[in-house]
């Protein structure tokens, strides 16, 4: 799991299949604040594979991080 300082504004949020899920806002109470499709939406860090090359990898495909939103 991620520390919460590794995370920064503006890091790109993909899914573990590659694919674009969000951008960062920051983090709150153990989770992630990150915009996606024009809303604010949260991750929990517990869905965080990896923080790196100034980007967040998941867990989770896109596809499944979505679904929770929707």
């Amino acid at each position: 799991m991620a520390n919460a300082p590794q995370i920064k504004e503006h890091m790109a949020v993909k899914g573990s299949d590659g694919k674009h899920v969000g951008t960062v806002l920051g983090v709150e109470n153990g989770r992630v604040k990150l915009i996606s499709g024009g809303m604010d939406h949260d991750i929990d860090m517990t869905m965080i594979d990896a923080v790196e090359k100034g980007m967040i990898r998941l867990r989770k495909t896109a596809e499944e991080a979505v679904k929770a939103w929707h």
